[in-house]
């Protein structure tokens, strides 16, 4: 493996307090290969989740978000030591007390936005398959990271649309007459917020296209070519405001939204399997795997970096010949990869790395 250059964005040092089951930890990461191993339940996700919520300012975990500290903790706080593009360094932190969230960029208080902006961290993991057969709030999250990278407006733009939506279910759930003039303002917002985020979303989902193909085709050549698709979340032929207002009657009924940027989709249908329910569990993964990697390599494409890459439980996920696969692709990019697993996989014992033992919550570095 080539050593990455100073363009390739990585963790150097990394502290972590107060989440789940871990004890304090501070690590001194390597820039190319970091493996996490130890028995399960040890406490080796809990170090990928650390480094996906600086990137994501939520966990990659399904569940209560309390279900994160540390029993007995009052507060969890992830810290980091980021190496950036140009080599340029920045100390970056997330901390949580009580229900608040609270970001620092170089020791000085920040919006969860200008952190995330900061961090870029791609996760392929046990429930990774739901990309591709769970809710669309799902595959909304993945787009909507993809796209917020490439135009830092849009999480302005997204929160304005969900405070017009919460105003218009409001109207609906009070039983609002739909001949009422107080949608008309909401429902205008909301038109105007949607069209704009349906054109980001169009425009990145262009862009991944080719990336996509490539790496999905590339773990699952035998399904034939891949097709993306995305649906908005409204007709196409009509301007939603329009919509909005002739839906007013179902939507009372409803007693919420049902058309709009928040009801849009997108899927993925091969050649020789056509609709989600022709992938078996297997190819489910290796299709949400073709996925990140192709966002991993569009983010490269537009920052000239690689994001972070975390990888866990890769072997019980993988087999051995897809595990090489990654590993060979991701080891010639020169990201940084955080993998985890009950022993060291396989296609790694020919590449440098960082082995660090994890158990009952407490990391040893082995060399």
């Amino acid at each position: 493996m080539h050593a990455p250059g100073p363009a390739t964005m990585r963790l150097e040092r990394l502290r972590i307090q107060g989440l789940r089951g871990l004890h304090e930890v501070d690590l001194a990461l390597a820039p190319g290969i970091n493996v996490f191993v130890g028995a399960n339940g040890a406490g080796k996700t809990s170090v990928l989740e650390a480094v996906f919520l600086l990137s994501h300012a939520r966990s990659f975990r399904s569940g209560a978000r309390e279900a994160l500290l540390a029993r007995g903790a009052s507060r969890l706080s992830v810290f980091a030591e980021l190496r950036l593009a140009g080599d340029r360094s920045l100390r970056l932190g997330l901390g949580r007390e009580a229900s608040r969230w609270e970001a620092r960029l170089e020791g000085e208080g920040a919006s969860l936005g200008e952190l995330i902006a900061e961090c870029a961290v791609t996760c392929f993991e046990p429930g990774s398959h739901a990309l591709i057969a769970g809710a669309a709030e799902e595959r909304r999250r993945f787009l909507d990271w993809g796209v917020f990278h490439v135009e830092h407006a849009f999480l302005d733009a997204w929160r304005r649309y969900q405070r017009a939506l919460k105003q218009r279910n409001s109207l609906l759930r009070a039983g609002t007459d739909s001949a009422s003039s107080l949608y008309a303002p909401w429902e205008t917002e909301l038109a105007e917020l949607a069209d704009w985020i349906d054109r980001q979303r169009d425009g990145y989902l262009a862009r991944l296209r080719p990336s996509l193909h490539d790496c999905v085709n590339a773990l699952l050549p035998e399904l034939g070519v891949p097709e993306l698709r995305y649906r908005r979340g409204w007709a196409e032929d009509r301007d939603l405001r329009e919509q909005l207002e002739a839906q007013r009657g179902r939507d009372l009924a409803r007693g919420h939204t049902s058309l709009g940027a928040h009801r849009a989709d997108w899927s993925l249908a091969f050649e020789h399997a056509p609709q989600r329910e022709h992938l078996s569990r297997g190819q489910e993964k290796l299709a949400a795997l073709g996925c990140m990697l192709a966002q991993a390599r569009q983010y490269a494409d537009q920052h000239g970096d690689w994001p972070i890459i975390c990888l866990d439980d890769l072997a019980s996920e993988l087999d051995e010949a897809h595990q090489a696969a990654v590993i060979a692709q991701l080891a010639e990019s020169g990201a940084q990869v955080l993998v985890t697993g009950t022993g060291l996989p396989e296609p790694l014992r020919g590449l440098p790395h960082r082995v660090f033992h994890v158990e009952q919550g407490r990391l040893t570095p082995l060399l």
